[in-house]
């Protein structure tokens, strides 16, 4: 009797070791802790060369953090684009339909009513000058012209591309991106799937193509907010709210670097809470805002870099 009693106080012990063990794998696998330290390493291991072929975000430091955006505060910023025609940048809300025109200071410089639309949340300067927005909830893309005199935009006055994903709801897309190299535009759908996909536009007859999927299978984040092209490199950025993650791809779409949106990282005092739009312009510089209404400035460090400096990542 002896025997078998006395290994009995150890068992919770064992329970409660096997528990954490499991939920510790879980929680691993949910974050993707292992896929960022994978990459962490591999991208450590570019050579200068290599590094200053690609975007490398480990280089970059917040130059300009958690600025209000005047006049938006009961608004929800969501996408951002630079627009090289006017050097300005355009953001969308969604909590009152509008397309806001910014400085690259973030200074708000003029508010357009986006009349007819429910949900924008991204927004992208095509090659040939006109703005395309996309409206999440309605699953639809509008390109328009947008003059200096425009006070409002009437969707029922567009022509719109049904994008599909009926059954997506609010899980559909939030980020669109303009790759002029291959004329095509880059389309992020937040979840349930996730994944990016390549749209040609226009097509062969002015109309859109056939709407493809672009490695989705290789991205360690949980969910998409905002996707941009980088015009120098042709290389993606694509941005995880949830993950509070800005990743790098090749054309491809594979992963080349990553950094963090968490306090602490890359010159943020505080971590970016609710990031929800990325752009670059052809400086190389990155644009960012977050919900409710805040703005990032992210700039390369002219300095030497030291790749394996973790308040890089």
């Amino acid at each position: 009797m002896l025997r078998s009693l006395a290994p009995l106080p150890f068992r919770p012990l064992w329970l409660l070791l096997a528990g954490v063990l499991v939920v510790s794998a879980t929680l691993v696998n949910y974050l993707h802790w292992d896929d960022r330290l994978y990459y962490w390493f591999k991208e450590r291991h570019l050579t200068k060369g290599e590094r200053e072929a690609n975007i490398w975000l480990p280089g970059y430091y917040a130059a300009l953090q958690g600025k209000p955006l005047a006049g938006l505060e009961n608004d929800e910023t969501s996408g951002l684009t630079f627009n090289p025609a006017t050097r300005t940048l355009f953001t969308v809300t969604g909590k009152h339909p509008l397309l806001v025109e910014l400085s690259l200071e973030g200074e708000v410089l003029r508010r357009i009513e986006l009349r007819g639309f429910s949900n924008p949340e991204g927004v992208e300067a095509l090659g040939d000058g006109r703005l395309a927005i996309i409206d999440e909830r309605k699953r639809q893309l509008a390109a328009f012209w947008l003059s200096e005199t425009d006070q409002s935009i009437d969707l029922r006055r567009l022509e719109t591309f049904d994008l599909g994903f009926a059954e997506a709801g609010n899980k559909g897309f939030e980020g669109i991106g303009w790759d002029a190299r291959h004329q095509r535009l880059l389309l992020a759908k937040e979840r349930s799937p996730l994944g990016l996909f390549s749209l040609p536009f226009p097509g062969e007859d002015g109309a859109p193509g056939k709407l493809e999927p672009l490695s989705p299978d290789d991205l360690f984040v949980r969910d998409l907010s905002s996707v941009t092209v980088d015009p120098r490199t042709g290389h993606i950025l694509v941005l995880s709210d949830e993950s509070r993650l800005l990743l790098e791809l090749d054309g491809d779409g594979k992963p080349i670097s990553f950094i963090s949106l968490i306090g602490g990282f890359n010159g943020l005092d505080e971590g970016i809470q609710q990031a929800e739009g990325v752009t670059m312009d052809d400086d190389g510089n990155i644009y960012m805002v977050g919900e409710p209404n805040l703005f990032y400035v992210f700039r390369k460090d002219t300095r030497e870099p030291d790749p394996w400096q973790l308040g890089r990542l």
